[in-house]
């Protein structure tokens, strides 16, 4: 069968859930199951989708850090296996489940060819200052220490849907990609390529998240280890499972939730939508002036694409963006929310990481 018409298994082990997607040779999804809490490493969900849907020509799963090594689509080998699990401390709410999302697919397609595509591969390309932290060169040298940024397959697939949207070339565009879900970036997107990012060499920098704090002082965990006696285990704990909404509201740190008590009265609830939004107002204008100006700010994830109330209160007038109230109520669909005639569009885009995924998938088997 030639490559590009294979049917691809997509598998999306996210920090709790599994999706996985069967998507056809023109991208059309054959069949889709979501586990919302998926325990690591158990094989039934992909075991009962396998005995279902026993097509399946290619496995592609989604992998969150891919160092400075897998800049593109690599096809899994045991050594390419082993060289992804050193990362993991890099990525630990992720690295360790998409590697168990490999681990389960190898033991129920075996000999089913697996490609691994990266979510640092469309930032691999940032321009040096960009990408570059000024910390001693001994550091950058000796640990590979860069901004290596992450969502990369969202930012991409947003990207480009934004540009069929705007009937424009993507070479002419400049965009910001908001991936704002459980985990939060944004990517200033100029003509396609990935030029800024909030994510850093961890997904723990940029934009409030559920649970994890975004951006801090780097003294703070310091003062803590210091002079509070916590542990380095326990900062990374505190810093990437009980920070971000979650700490400021309570509970999960679901924006749904954090509305809902918000408009009950909460007032840790309403610091906290404050606060998130202040953080998204913030590094939008600071990828917009990555980029030198602005053709639209693109929204998308689970909180991007159904929660208009964070759309509407990210304040762009003053980018020439002007949202439409109608139209900003839609929920997850492709729109443009913009007032007519509003100099800087703003669109909402649903996120099909799947589909990035499947096309690498088939080009890499393709030998492209």
């Amino acid at each position: 069968m030639a490559a590009l018409t294979m049917r691809v298994l997509v598998v999306n082990a996210g920090s709790s859930s599994l999706k996985l997607r069967l998507l056809g040779p023109r991208d059309e999804i054959v069949a889709a199951a979501d586990v919302e809490r998926w325990s690591t490493g158990d094989p039934e969900p992909v075991v009962v989708f396998v005995k279902e849907h026993r097509s399946i020509d290619a496995v592609g799963h989604r992998v969150v850090h891919g160092g400075t090594e897998y800049d593109r689509p690599v096809l899994v080998t045991p050594q390419i296996r082993e060289h992804l699990a050193r990362l993991a401390d890099l990525a630990p709410l992720h690295q360790p489940r998409a590697l168990a999302g490999i681990d389960v697919a190898a033991s129920v397609l075996p000999g089913v060819p697996a490609v691994a595509c990266f979510d640092t591969a469309f930032h691999a390309g940032l321009p040096e200052p960009a990408a570059t932290y000024p910390v001693p060169a001994e550091w950058r040298r000796r640990w590979a220490i860069r901004r290596y940024g992450f969502h990369g397959l969202s930012h991409e697939y947003a990207a480009g849907r934004a540009a069929q949207l705007l009937g424009r070339p993507l070479t002419e565009l400049r965009l910001v990609t908001c991936h704002l879900g459980a985990g939060a970036s944004l990517a200033a997107v100029s003509g396609g390529r990935s030029v800024d990012t909030t994510m850093g060499f961890t997904p723990l920098e940029g934009l409030v998240m559920a649970t994890r704090s975004g951006s801090i002082d780097p003294g703070l965990p310091l003062w803590l280890i210091e002079h509070a006696g916590l542990s380095p285990a326990e900062v990374t704990e505190g810093l990437e499972r009980h920070s971000g909404l979650a700490a400021l509201a309570g509970g999960s740190g679901d924006m749904r939730d954090v509305l809902a008590a918000a408009d009950a009265g909460d007032p840790g609830a309403r610091l906290a939508f404050d606060v998130y939004v202040h953080r998204l107002r913030r590094e939008i204008a600071a990828m917009t002036a990555s980029l030198g100006g602005l053709d639209a700010v693109v929204f998308t994830g689970g909180v991007g694409e159904h929660q208009p109330r964070v759309r509407a209160a990210a304040g762009l007038a003053y980018l020439g963006l002007v949202v439409d109230d109608r139209r900003n109520a839609v929920t997850g669909q492709d729109a443009d929310l913009s007032v007519p005639g509003s100099r800087v569009r703003a669109l909402t885009v649903v996120s099909r990481e799947d589909v990035v995924i499947a096309r690498q998938t088939r080009r890499l088997l393709a030998g492209g």
